[in-house]
């Protein structure tokens, strides 16, 4: 009998460890091989952010364009060139696009995207203290005492949402693509976590992939 509880704990408890898991990784990234780190000097990026909603555009360029400020380049925001129109689906064609990004002066570009969305609706029972087969025995008032707490706590269905992004460097002056990154987010909390945590996670893996120094 204490070998089918300890079973059953050590199968509850890696189920929850499971459910724990990181909010957002890192799935997949890539670097240019003919990409030679140090051979030219950039001092601007322009930062872009294609999605359709306008505070997550506002979040995320405020939040990436501190992060390279922080590490000594100058910025230009997206949204303070082309306005709130600037977005994946109404984007300005790619020579127009170059053209003000070289007129700012920038020779880097840096894009975030949303490339997907999935939901997935699941069942979160009433009580998180469930457990199965209790051992409340084989008769009647063990079983009736164990389960009469539950009986009117019913549970609610929610709805999961996973978000991948990705991030993508490019050199402004041959437009070659430098790096790119792919994320996973698991129901962001809020926008604002969202960005700062999205913000941090690639450009740790940037500085990784590019052997650059923190």
């Amino acid at each position: 009998m204490k070998s089918i509880q300890h079973s059953l704990a050590l199968l509850a408890f890696i189920m929850f460890a499971a459910s724990c898991g990181p909010a957002q990784k890192v799935t997949s990234s890539w670097v240019n091989p003919e990409h030679v780190v140090g051979a030219k000097k950039y001092h601007k990026i322009f930062i872009g952010a294609l999605v359709h909603n306008p505070s997550v555009r506002q979040h995320l360029e405020e939040d990436m364009s501190t992060a390279a400020k922080a590490k000594g380049y100058e910025v230009v925001r997206s949204i303070d060139v082309f306005g709130p129109s600037f977005t994946k689906e109404n984007a300005p064609s790619k020579d127009a696009m170059l053209e003000k990004v070289r007129s700012q002066g920038c020779d880097l570009i840096y894009t975030v995207t949303l490339v997907d969305k999935q939901s997935e609706q699941r069942y979160v029972p009433g009580n998180s203290a469930y457990s199965p087969y209790p051992m409340y025995g084989n008769r009647f008032p063990g079983y009736y005492n164990y389960w009469s707490p539950y009986m009117y706590d019913p549970g609610y269905y929610t709805t999961d949402k996973t978000y991948f992004m990705e991030g993508e460097l490019f050199d402004a002056g041959n437009e070659t693509m430098i790096w790119s990154v792919q994320t996973e987010s698991y129901n962001p909390s809020n926008i604002e976590s969202f960005s700062k945590q999205l913000t941090e996670l690639m450009q740790k893996r940037l500085e990784h992939d590019l052997g650059l120094k923190k």
